[in-house]
């Protein structure tokens, strides 16, 4: 048998640290999960409300499973558009306050399908440098140049967005509302009186914030009262809601151009009925789940207190990511093994997903978890991190 023309290649990631491996849980996802190696109590998941296994959900789906099968058979253009999956964006779009949902199924998917669909030649777009991957590429994939602002600095957003020639065409700011590696906020007030005051319009992505900050959970716009100032927000609801899929929220003409023109969705088989149903259910929880936010904001506050008694260094942050600053990549990644040994589930974050240097891991916390899983895990971190700074 030949050598893969890819041997080399992979070869060079390993040499480099930068090889991947998928761990794999036989339980469903909590606080805590069953592996191959054992039970590992879980920091890394974004089931920020403890939604994965609610059995509410659970039923949904095996009560949608059982009326409607497994499948659509064809993209929603062509004959998997249901009535379940009208009725969703209905709900989504009341819930977010506009004028219409448009369902994708996942959010990298939403982000690499609206953007080029929304922009393109005579357009501009302004990116925050630290933006999530899929704004990254959905950007990079349409025909607008991308100018991008140092993270979360409205003040070179606006000489950006001075030095740029005025023209016509739509001239987009593409941020998240918390940042995904970092768990900080975007300065969405600075934001939205900069894109004022030079004509252009803000995409959000929520995908950390929705379902976790807001009132009813509806992100990060509707907490600072900006959500009529925003042109698309974009809500993940792998995440808080448990599920699977995102939507882009929007006026009804950016509406109908996603239906028409965003690649994703017109040659994507429709998300099955099951999922978008379960969706449904989700929602009326995560909108009435004001318990579980003050639970999930306590133990944020919790860990933090517990951290800085300990003398576990974190990136600042208020959000469920709680980020281990490490720096070097093989460093970031013994200290998760580590972990994984003593029994915890916390994922080292390396290039290119983060700059060289910034490896870290990223802990992440739901409102599913105790105080004693999290007492523990603060002190397994300062154990793990001892131990590897003796080591180094």
């Amino acid at each position: 048998m030949s050598v893969s023309p890819w041997h080399e290649r992979f070869n060079t990631l390993v040499d480099q640290g930068l090889d991947r491996e998928m761990r794999v849980i036989t339980s469903p996802v909590g606080p805590s999960v069953e592996t191959p190696d054992g039970p590992k109590l879980l920091f890394c998941s974004n089931d920020y409300l403890g939604l994965a296994a609610d059995p509410r959900i659970g039923d949904a789906v095996a009560r949608s499973a059982k009326k409607w099968g497994p499948g659509t058979a064809a993209s929603r253009l062509i004959s998997g558009n249901t009535s379940s999956h009208a009725e969703l964006e209905k709900r989504l779009a009341r819930f977010m306050g506009t004028q219409a949902a448009v369902l994708f199924p996942t959010g990298f998917q939403a982000n690499v399908g609206a953007l080029p669909a929304l922009v393109g030649e005579g357009d501009v777009i302004f990116s925050d440098e630290l933006n999530h991957a899929s704004l990254i590429d959905g950007s990079r994939l349409s025909d607008a140049p991308v100018r991008i602002y140092r993270h979360a600095d409205a003040r070179h957003l606006e000489q950006l967005l001075e030095e740029e020639p005025s023209s016509t065409g739509i001239r987009l700011v593409v941020t998240d509302a918390i940042f995904s590696m970092d768990g900080d906020l975007t300065p969405i007030e600075d934001i939205c009186s900069v894109a004022d005051r030079h004509d252009a319009r803000i995409y959000l992505d929520e995908a950390h914030s929705l379902g976790v900050i807001g009132p009813g959970g509806r992100g990060l716009a509707a907490q600072k009262g900006l959500a009529d100032r925003t042109a698309i927000r974009i809500g993940t609801m792998g995440k808080a809601f448990g599920v699977a899929g995102a939507f882009a929220a929007c006026d009804s003409d950016a509406a109908g151009i996603l239906v028409s023109r965003a690649r994703s969705l017109l040659y994507t088989t429709g998300p099955p009925v099951p999922i978008v149903e379960a969706l449904i259910e989700s929602l009326e929880i995560v909108e009435g789940a004001d318990d579980l936010r003050a639970r999930l904001a306590d133990n944020i506050s919790f860990f933090k207190d517990l951290a800085h008694e300990a003398g576990v260094s974190l990136i600042p942050s208020d959000t469920p990511i709680q980020p281990v600053p490490i720096g070097p990549s093989d460093r970031a990644m013994a200290v998760s093994a580590s972990l994984w040994d003593m029994g915890f589930f916390v994922q080292g974050i390396r290039p290119p997903t983060v700059r060289a240097g910034t490896s870290r891991l990223r802990v992440t916390l739901c409102a599913s978890h105790t105080r004693r899983q999290i007492e523990d895990l603060v002190g397994a971190l300062a154990d793990a991190l001892e131990t590897e700074t003796k080591n180094k």
